[in-house]
């Protein structure tokens, strides 16, 4: 086997099945530098799209016969199912795709062409059918030429099942409950961010969340420094309250607002996390778990921008944007009547009382860019084309106003443009590669020739992605930012709203994951698009977690479950998008942290508004919330298990019964009681 070409080997591996390959990369180096072959992988994710399968129902539609993408000859052969296509071959054999039943036209079309067979019109029609292959990859390839794509990872993200985890829950260290884990003593995370405190190639990821008492609290993402979902590390209560851990901190007022989501931001090169606290931006010293620092600002603050060494932090108020540059803080005077015995040391009340003596200093306030409508909701600092690790002086709002507000750092307040959305939007990403609304549609028709496709992935532009409320339906929009535009304005071929397949609730929150779009909506799903903005790849519902609540027959009701009201990906993007090259046959799977180690750690983490979960791609769950609390629960006796396991099964047989009634109930409102009809009163 050692002695076969490169290409052979792939060949007759393109007869496994994906669990077979896997087991295959074991056995050797150079089978597991094969089995990772980036366009055996590719073919396979296009071979079990959607987009393939669209495709094949629209030129039936139309009357027209589909053959799919060919294949060059031996591949193995997967069979479609019901009325759809059969795709022969996955990337590295040859092979049609015709609709069930097509036999005999198969017969018919080979009849003219009996007599007339000659070994170069085979080799014309081999070389026309690898063309046609090569142009249908093109049109569905969502990467782009200078960006580096795992297909390997992408395809166990495409296809491998979902699993959904639940990170430890924080409970109430002053608590005089005698069960550690009493539902009355859990305590509500209010936001989340992600921390790389080794740095975004390191492999340590935290997740770091203001708590509902004042504490920050971070979970191990990873597993690098505990088990995985755990807690690590917790600060004293009190400490982001502007009063100091020991004054009354219990009117909401003085609280973090549960209605904010981007209230944390994290500067990992600099080990600083920032919160927003109402009116009040608190900086944390994350190696330390204390405050630095304190900033007050004239209204409350309703969301923040991400943190970067290279940029300011812009700061959302519900009247006025405000840019926050902790950088360039200036070192506080000594004041000669202020002693440390007055406050503590570990809490914001000082820094606080530092910002009201800095009013009237003789320096001159920063400036603010004023908002004739209040609420934005996320901000977004947009990266130079075609580099993500690079940001320019771009800066967008959105929020509940109809337009994406464009500002540019180097003449603010002054407002550089808008875009014209119309929707209440909550969220923001955006890619560093450009986007157009007609080449999209054309390359999901897969009209685009090679030339074509090339000339709309190699145009200079951005593209910046939305996500939020249209007529209390779902709304996912993309919008071309071209430099002929002035990056600000986005013409009609240059922008899609799609307001019809996303979602039927609103969506909360999008993110770029792999080569994917991720979003969540108010269903409760966590849903996956290709970069069109169109074409879904899948979906999954996170459910609920139970653990600390008592049993109860309406806990799994279709409306019980949570939603993720913020998505965030694992993997830095500069990392995920630029970390991997064409070809992994180099020592890749060593203990280095390069790619072959870090393969499907791309994960989603999401906050439901008060904890946090982890949405994996394996057979079943790393973790549970139930898992940290063995340890708590272990001296339970034989009998109150067996008391738990019947009041569970009770429980459910309840649910089930109120779930038929309420299905009778809907069925007969069908047939007319609904409809204005009363019952006769007795």
């Amino acid at each position: 086997m050692d002695q076969l070409p490169g290409e052979v080997l792939l060949l007759i591996l393109s007869f496994l099945e994906p669990p077979e390959l896997t087991t295959l990369q074991l056995v050797s180096r150079a089978f597991y530098n094969i089995a990772r072959d980036n366009s055996f992988w590719r073919a396979r994710c296009l071979e079990q799209s959607s987009f393939l399968e669209a495709l094949a129902r629209r030129r039936q539609s139309f009357g027209l016969p589909f053959r799919g993408p060919p294949q060059p000859a031996g591949s193995a052969q997967t069979n479609g199912t019901g009325g759809g296509s059969q795709v022969i071959g996955t990337g590295a054999g040859v092979g049609t795709a015709t609709s069930s039943g097509d036999g005999n036209n198969r017969e018919r079309e080979r009849l003219p062409y009996a007599n007339t067979t000659t070994p170069s019109s085979v080799l014309s029609k081999s070389e026309t059918r690898e063309r046609e292959r090569v142009r249908i990859m093109a049109n569905w390839d969502p990467s782009f030429p200078s960006e580096k794509v795992s297909w390997y990872e992408e395809y166990i993200q495409r296809q491998a099942p979902i699993a959904v985890n639940w990170m430890q829950y924080a409970y109430d260290k002053d608590s005089e409950s005698t069960t550690a884990t009493s539902p009355a003593d859990h305590v509500e995370a209010r936001g989340v961010a992600l921390y790389y405190p080794d740095g975004e190639a390191g492999e340590t990821v935290l997740a770091v969340s203001p708590l509902d008492d004042g504490s920050v609290a971070m979970w191990d993402v990873a597993g690098t420094r505990g088990k995985r979902g755990a807690i690590v590390a917790r600060s004293r209560p009190g400490i982001l309250f502007i009063d100091g851990p020991g004054a009354d901190n219990s009117r909401r007022s003085k609280r973090i607002d549960s209605g904010v989501t981007e209230c944390v931001s994290v500067d990992s090169r600099q080990h600083r996390a920032f919160f927003a606290v109402q009116s009040h931006l608190t900086e944390v010293d994350l190696r330390r778990l204390s405050v630095v620092d304190c900033e007050s600002f004239p209204w409350s603050i309703t969301a923040l921008s991400a943190a970067s060494r290279t940029v300011p932090l812009t700061v959302g108020t519900s009247l006025g944007i405000h840019l926050h540059d902790y950088r360039s803080r200036k070192p506080p005077q000594q004041d000669n009547n202020e002693t440390i015995d007055g406050f503590d040391r570990m809490g914001a009340k000082e820094f606080y009382q530092r910002s009201l003596r800095q009013i009237f200093d003789n320096e001159p306030l920063p400036p603010y860019a004023p908002l004739s409508q209040p609420g934005p909701l996320s901000i977004l600092h947009l990266q130079q084309p075609g580099q993500e690790a690079d940001l320019s002086d771009d800066i967008y709002v959105a929020g509940r106003f109809s337009n994406i507000l464009h500002y540019d750092r180097r003449k603010f307040p002054s407002i550089r443009g808008s875009i014209h959305s119309g929707a209440r939007l909550c969220g923001m990403t955006s890619l560093p590669y450009p986007f157009s609304m007609l080449d999209s549609e054309r390359r999901r028709k897969v009209e685009l020739s090679l030339e074509q496709v090339e000339v709309s992935k190699t145009a200079e532009g951005r593209t910046l992605v939305a996500c939020g409320e249209y007529n209390t339906k779902g709304s996912l929009e993309l919008y071309g930012l071209t430099p002929s535009a002035g990056a600000a304005l986005a013409s009609q071929d240059q922008s899609l709203k799609n307001r019809q397949t996303s979602s039927r609730s609103k969506l909360l929150s999008v993110v770029n994951h792999g080569s994917r779009l991720a979003f969540s909506d108010g269903s409760g799903y966590i849903k996956w698009f290709e970069r069109d903005g169109f074409t879904e790849v899948r979906r999954c519902r996170i459910g609920h977690s139970e653990r600390n609540q008592g049993p109860s027959i309406f806990a799994s009701m279709p409306g019980s479950d949570d939603i993720a009201r913020k998505l965030l990906p694992t993997r830095p993007a500069v990392d995920a998008m630029m970390g991997y090259d064409d070809h992994e046959d180099n020592d890749d799977h060593d203990e280095s942290g390069n790619s072959g180690s870090r393969v499907n750690n791309n994960d989603l983490l999401f906050w439901t508004g008060d904890k946090l979960g982890l949405v994996t791609f394996s057979a079943r769950p790393g973790f549970t919330a139930e898992g940290f609390e063995e340890k708590a629960d272990g001296d339970a006796g034989g009998p109150d298990a067996e008391a738990l396991a019947a009041q569970t099964e009770y429980s459910e047989r309840m649910r089930r019964a109120l779930e038929r009634q309420a299905d009778d109930v809907r069925f007969v409102r069908n047939l007319g009681l609904g409809s204005g009809i009363r019952p006769t009163s007795l």
